[in-house]
């Protein structure tokens, strides 16, 4: 199982980033999938989730109207689309196959002036 996440980087207030996740080693379209984001010395808090059959999203109430999860299974992808960022959604952005105790390198988001 593979997981590599990308398109993080360094963003001002209010800008946006497109996350990536591409999944390899398992079968994708059978997995609900999420993005999780930690930041240092805090737990791993989960921000976004979506089920394989039916593509029904869930959200942390803190990026709930800001951030939109997708997947495309064709490409073994999942997708964060982050509007409206601000400094507090600083952090490192995990994807994760539910069900799989794997885990990719992360990316990094910063949200700074």
């Amino acid at each position: 199982v593979r997981l590599v996440e990308s398109g993080g980087g360094l963003v001002q207030p209010g800008g946006s980033l497109r996350l990536s996740c591409a999944a390899s080693g398992f079968t994708f379209r059978r997995f609900d999938l999420s993005w999780y984001r930690q930041t240092p010395g805090k737990e791993r808090e989960l921000v976004a989730g979506i089920t394989s059959a039916d593509g029904i999203t869930n959200y942390a109430d803190s990026v709930k109207g800001r951030f939109t999860i997708s997947r495309d299974n064709a490409k073994n992808t999942v997708y964060l689309q982050m509007n409206s960022l601000t400094p507090e959604d600083t952090a490192v952005y995990y994807c994760k196959a539910q069900g799989l105790v794997y885990w990719g390198q992360g990316t990094q988001v910063t949200v700074s002036s």
